[in-house]
């Protein structure tokens, strides 16, 4: 599936990649076409800069950029670092050959040379930057400059030369306006459509840089002295007019997404018939799955459409052939986890049924008892009421232990108080637990060790809880061993936690006993053993440290003892929250 999907994806996205790529080129050639059209001279300087390349000193201009140049009547150099023109084509005679730095700057600031009109650009592609320098004559230009030499006074037209120039200027079928430093027109000479009485700070250079986009062509000549300027307007022919350039890009994008829209919906069908006839089949599967039909995944009918006689995998099934093998491996695991399901389910059963039996046993002591001192009290001497009185309270109590062992587990589920947490000091909580079995007297057969830290090992818990699991740890090491046993209990500081450990050298446990050791009454339904105890500390225990979100480790072999290790965190997650400790 993986490689039947990529090749075709790849192959789309080449297919696609090199459309746009396409799509991209024409666009940009264009753009580049409207762009010389609104302003030839800026335009052709700028594509010709940057299509030109210059090789060990050698500018190579294209033929096509040479014969445009002849025909607009333009002349292009090229000037290096010192100065000195090292390619130039169709320039007149009277062009320098070399500039100095001032030539240069007179040229930039007043884009003219002599009787030429000037555009530059430079090109610092190179580790040397060039000069690309564009000349023309510019017949209006120079038309403005004689009027403004002949016919100025103080900047503005002499009253007395004033008809001259007007007919000087109805003659080019032009217009002129003089005006201030706001833009505010001044004077008005020659026929003007527009009526204009001002221009905006940024109008005559947008005139002048994009002139194609206008009716009229401008050229402006700015006195220093008086602050006064001239802008003549003459008419233009084949003006490309300011064309909204997103008119046409959402042409083109709107062109391009219907075409791609066609393609992607082709593709999809066929994609769609070729590869969705034998999800019909895994629709089947899932009804069996649903229904809990897990050990047989395919009918003999599918299993007929799906496989030849030989075992393989039919051609028109063969790209789903990693799929197939999931559903028969999720099918396998579907019937292990329904196995384990009713296995649990039994040992729920076994557990109540452990439960019943013990909390009935006792209970059969205490009925038997009661029925006796009912029916003839009188007959019973004291030392009998006593023994009788006695194995009733000792059944009551074991009665009270276990439900109140099932209390605590439920407890450490759904009503730990958050109150109760609080930051203690592990070493000194266990130590002073492991003294109160030293100081048992009742224990004389089991010798207790403490090897715990000088300093303090801060964490956050319940100290109620805490004890309850220490006592738990070490009643089950002194229980469960004979006499004579050595139990040694410690605490370590690590980079994840704290970590209590609990180490006997008494007959450890096999893997069984490991195995369950946390389990829910693993030891409690043998009706051979004494009631010493409920067979739920173990269980209490594991749930007080889930309870603080610590984890527990067995280290035990037969003969050779048993270690418990209990690692808490340092701190808990969300102590404050309401409700109980959960896990994280």
């Amino acid at each position: 599936m993986l490689f039947h999907f990529t090749y075709q994806l790849i192959a789309f996205s080449i297919f696609m990649f090199l459309f746009l790529i396409t799509l991209l080129f024409v666009l940009t050639k264009h753009l580049a076409n409207e762009d010389i059209k609104r302003n030839v001279h800026s335009g052709v300087l700028e594509s010709i800069t940057t299509e030109t390349i210059t090789e060990n000193g050698r500018v190579l201009l294209a033929d096509y950029w040479k014969t445009l140049l002849q025909e607009q009547e333009m002349w292009l150099q090229v000037i290096d670092m010192e100065g000195t023109v090292i390619f130039s084509t169709n320039t007149p005679d009277d062009v320098p050959k070399t500039y100095s730095v001032s030539r240069l700057l007179e040229v930039k600031d007043d884009r003219r040379l002599g009787k030429y009109t000037t555009a530059w650009q430079m090109d610092l592609a190179y580790e040397e930057p060039l000069l690309f320098l564009l000349g023309r004559v510019d017949d209006r230009s120079d038309r403005l400059r004689d009027w403004f030499m002949r016919y100025q006074k103080d900047g503005m037209p002499d009253p007395e030369l004033l008809k001259t120039l007007e007919a000087d200027v109805s003659r080019t079928g032009g217009y002129l306006h003089v005006i201030n430093e706001d833009g505010a027109i001044l004077q008005s000479i020659g026929k003007d459509p527009t009526e204009k009485e001002n221009y905006h700070p940024l109008e005559i250079m947008a005139m002048q840089e994009q002139p194609g986009t206008y009716a009229t062509y401008v050229n402006v000549y700015r006195d220093k002295a008086s602050r006064k300027t001239w802008v003549y307007h003459t008419p233009q022919e084949n003006a490309v007019g300011k064309q909204p350039i997103m008119n046409e890009l959402i042409k083109i994008v709107i062109a391009t997404g219907l075409g791609i829209l066609i393609i992607s919906v082709a593709v999809s069908v066929w994609h769609g018939y070729r590869y969705s006839r034998p999800l019909l089949l895994f629709t089947g599967w899932f009804e069996r799955m649903r229904s809990g039909t897990y050990e047989e995944v395919l009918t003999p009918k599918d299993r007929k459409r799906v496989f030849r006689k030989k075992g393989k995998i039919r051609t028109r099934y063969k790209l789903y052939k990693e799929v197939i093998q999931s559903f028969y491996q999720m099918a396998e695991q579907l019937a292990e986890t329904e196995r384990e399901r009713k296995r649990l389910e039994r040992n729920r059963e076994e557990w109540m049924s452990g439960i019943s039996h013990d909390l009935r046993t006792p209970l059969s002591s205490i009925q038997g008892y009661g029925y006796m001192l009912e029916n003839a009290p009188e007959d019973w001497s004291p030392a009998e009421l006593r023994e009788m009185g006695t194995v009733i309270r000792e059944k009551g109590d074991y009665m009270l232990e276990l439900i109140h062992d099932f209390s605590l587990i439920f407890q450490l589920k759904s009503a730990v108080r958050p109150q109760d947490v609080a930051p203690l000091d592990l070493s000194e909580l266990v130590r002073r637990c492991v003294l109160k079995y030293v100081n048992d007297a009742t224990l004389e057969h089991v010798t207790f060790q403490y090897e715990g830290r000088e300093d303090s090992v801060m964490v956050e818990g319940s100290a109620k809880w805490l004890h309850r699991l220490m006592a738990n740890l070490i009643s089950n090491a002194v229980k469960h061993n004979p006499p004579g046993i050595t139990v040694t209990v410690g605490v370590e500081k690590r980079a994840d936690g704290a970590v209590i450990i609990v180490r006997d050298n008494g007959v450890g446990m096999d893997e069984e006993t490991k195995k369950n050791l946390f389990e829910r009454y693993y030891r409690g339904t043998n009706t051979e053993e004494s009631i010493d105890g409920s067979g739920l500390g173990m269980s209490i225990a594991k749930a007080i440290v889930d309870a603080h979100h610590g984890q527990v480790k067995i280290e035990s072999e037969e003969g050779k003892g048993t270690c418990i290790k209990v690692i808490l965190p340092w701190e808990l997650e969300n102590p404050k929250q309401e409700g109980t400790l959960q896990k994280p």
